[in-house]
């Protein structure tokens, strides 16, 4: 099992509650978790119930043929960052890197965070 990243990943889900997400259709113009993560692979990944409030952005598994998404660790939410209670809806998921996650450089090329050096700053831009 591997961390993966990618751009213009994305598929809805209509499940509800705090548990995994059963994926339902897929987006036109962007990939599956099955084309752009893979099976049995960890992303970061954001969840929106559209026309609610309702918003995740977390850590998740996907099971063997990457129709599930497993919620590991959620980083922020609509909940106080705890697993957020859906409701009924269609739910956008999608592949993104939290900001809490990244390492950036500023407009002056010094790294954020400041823990940093500019060559891992370097480094983790050019491995994701």
């Amino acid at each position: 099992m591997a961390l993966v990243l990618n751009d213009r990943v994305k598929q809805t889900s209509t499940t509800t509650g705090t548990g995994a997400m059963t994926f339902a259709s897929a987006v036109t113009g962007f990939e599956t978790f099955a084309q752009g993560i893979g099976n049995n692979n960890e992303t970061y990944y954001g969840i929106f119930n559209g026309g609610t409030n309702e918003f995740e952005v977390g850590r998740g598994t996907l099971n063997a043929n990457s129709t599930v998404l497993t919620r590991t660790e959620v980083i922020s939410s609509s909940n106080s960052d705890n697993a957020e209670d859906f409701t009924s809806g269609t739910k956008d998921i999608f592949c993104t890197l939290p900001a809490s996650k990244a390492v950036y450089l500023d407009a002056s090329d010094n790294p954020v965070p400041t823990l940093a050096t500019p060559g891992f700053a370097v480094a983790m831009a050019i491995a994701l």
